[in-house]
């Protein structure tokens, strides 16, 4: 039997680009979670399902951004309460992720009514399976100190425990490699519907298809579709990579660049997120930058309007029930 590898050393450097992914990535999900409750007339079923999964992914960024912090040597309080928090969210942010490519499948190519009994699945499977394995993980003590040779610094499977490779599958790398293979498989699909609904589409509508206006959009959703597996292949693989260097007793899994592609991949989701579906949204990034744009106006004419004695609005309304085009104008120049 090979000796077991000594414990991953984390440099200083390491831990810093790590902790500034974990603060981008709960950034990002804040932002994701701001956007939805700001304009209740953007809440379609896909985004409250991303909604859903920007909470697991702002949970995951918390906890790990506090194990990276503490860098953890040894099995304690914090490490387990860490390790249980990583643990479920990070298994909650792959069930969600599922869920709205098997959502988009069933209404895009199916084509089958959805409800909110489908949300309740959703609801059963992607917080409950986590919650009841990290449950029972903690429950019979499989969680604590891994050495950073499979975390970057926060705790997860305990590496002392002889199950430790059937905890580590159950806690997340099963859920991750079923991701794997789910999500290309699923958005492909969908993919190859959404393209022969165009082909049919530029055949009886020749006029339409051939609009300016009419291609940008298709292939900015397209590119969207097959960017949505891709990114999480990129960011989740290093930690798959590390996970079988650790099985075969590698002295690579201490590799310095893969730690570093390790803690970005695992803490980077709900930035990533945010990049996809708020930045890279067009209705979504012109009324974010709007809105920010007139919240900083408002502040910086704050002080001329209060000066101002003949403003219109520092009058007190003579009838609050009034909502003409007075009242509407502002507003909508400003959206």
């Amino acid at each position: 039997m090979p000796s077991p590898l000594p414990p991953t050393e984390l440099y200083a450097s390491e831990r810093v680009v790590v902790l500034v992914s974990c603060g981008l990535s709960f950034l990002g999900s804040s932002l994701l979670v701001c956007t939805h409750a700001l304009w209740p007339e953007l809440r379609t079923r896909p985004r409250q399902l991303l909604l859903y999964l920007s909470l697991a992914d702002l949970l995951s960024a918390l906890s790990y951004f506090y194990g990276v912090l503490q860098d953890f040597d040894k099995t304690s309080w914090d490490c387990v309460l860490q390790g249980a928090l990583s643990t479920f969210s990070n298994t909650s942010s792959f069930f969600w992720t599922m869920a709205i490519a098997l959502y988009l499948y069933i209404t895009i190519v199916r084509g089958s009514p959805t409800g909110t009994g489908l949300v309740c699945c959703f609801h059963v499977m992607s917080w409950g399976i986590p919650l009841g394995i990290t449950v029972a993980a903690v429950a019979l003590k499989k969680i604590g100190y891994d050495a950073s040779n499979v975390s970057v610094g926060w705790c997860w499977v305990n590496l002392d425990a002889e199950d430790r490779v059937l905890w580590m599958l159950l806690t997340g790398k099963v859920w991750e490699i079923l991701a794997y293979v789910t999500l290309p498989v699923l958005y492909l699909l969908i993919k190859k519907h959404i393209n022969r609904a165009h082909a049919a589409l530029s055949e009886y509508r020749p006029i339409l298809s051939r609009a300016p206006a009419f291609q940008p959009q298709t292939s900015i959703a397209d590119k969207k579709l097959i960017l949505i597996p891709v990114i999480f292949i990129i960011l989740r693989i290093w930690s798959t990579v590390r996970f079988i260097l650790t099985l075969c007793n590698s002295p690579a899994v201490q590799n310095s660049v893969l730690v570093v592609l390790h803690g970005i991949g695992n803490t980077f989701q709900g930035g990533a997120n945010c990049i996809m579906f708020v930045l890279c949204t067009r209705v979504i990034r012109t009324r974010l930058f709007s809105y920010i744009c007139c919240c900083h106006y408002d502040e910086l004419d704050w002080p001329l309007r209060r000066s101002s004695s003949n403003w219109q609005c520092s009058e007190p309304p003579k009838n609050n029930d009034v909502s003409g085009p007075e009242q509407t104008k502002p507003l909508l120049s400003s959206t």
